[in-house]
């Protein structure tokens, strides 16, 4: 009988009846060949880079030498000067004509309450061309502060030191009726500015003889001449005809205004003079 307690030693297989793997030697070629493939191409990118950004200082350095602003034009002026417009604009000798703002050149122009249009070119490579429409004034309004007025009927500028009071002065507007009434004011101003025409085309009796314009919303219209601030009531319409029946006699009484207390022509066919 099996000794059923015996263990059976399995004796191990000879090592040497094993099957050896063979060992392949590493192929490094492949490897070499991409990694100098990789760093070659690195190098091709870095010295593109290299050769871009020299390329855009040179660019830049041509550009800034090349496109500098050398001349600054201003069209004829009468009330600003040159040297003005030019530090309003904000344009200066050496700018770059590239990098130079027409637009906004313009806007900060604009705000000068002398212009009225403005329009800025470029010329390259080295000119930049200010063209400005001033406002003239016709006359000076008086409501408390001195304005000018344009032909527009339209107040554009508070007088400042040095300005000219060479203008005839209206009065009879005030700020508040600016404020309340802007339409009939600016039909008023309008009409002011109708008058001086007239009176601008008159010989006998000028704008050279009134020294102010005086506006009243019922009475209307009311001259005073520059020789003994004589009132002289137009009323509100029919100037024209008003003026011309005044100029037949201007010639007679002109001698005469300092004994005059007022001209009254606010009539369709006569002429009221009132002596002293």
């Amino acid at each position: 009988m099996r000794d059923l307690h015996v263990k059976t030693r399995i004796k191990p297989a000879n090592s040497a009846n094993r099957v050896k793997r063979e060992r392949k030697p590493i192929n490094w070629r492949p490897l070499i060949a991409r990694g100098s493939r990789f760093v070659c191409g690195a190098l091709l990118v870095a010295v593109a880079g290299i050769l871009c950004y020299e390329g855009y200082r040179f660019a830049s350095r041509v550009r800034i030498n090349v496109l500098q602003l050398e001349t600054i034009e201003v069209s004829k002026l009468r009330h600003l000067t040159r040297d003005e417009v030019i530090a309003e604009s904000g344009a200066k000798a050496g700018d770059s004509m590239l990098g130079l703002r027409l637009r906004r050149i313009g806007e900060q122009l604009a705000k000068n309450p002398w212009i009225e249009k403005v329009q800025v070119r470029r010329y390259f490579p080295h000119t930049l061309a200010i063209e400005v429409v001033e406002r003239e004034p016709v006359a000076v309004v008086n409501m408390g502060f001195l304005y000018y007025m344009d032909a527009k009927g339209e107040l554009f500028k508070p007088l400042t030191h040095g300005d000219s009071l060479n203008y005839p002065v209206i009065t009879g507007v005030t700020e508040d009726d600016l404020t309340r009434d802007p339409d009939g004011t600016r039909r008023s101003l309008t009409a002011a500015v109708g008058l001086m025409g007239l009176l601008q085309k008159s010989q006998a009796f000028s704008l050279a003889d009134v020294s102010e314009i005086h506006i009243d919303k019922g009475f209307g219209f009311t001259l005073f001449t520059a020789a003994g601030g004589v009132p002289v009531r137009l009323g509100n319409d029919g100037f024209d005809v008003k003026l011309a029946r005044l100029a037949r006699i201007y010639g007679e009484l002109k001698g005469e205004l300092l004994a005059v207390q007022y001209i009254d022509l606010d009539y369709h066919d006569k002429i009221i003079v009132k002596k002293g």
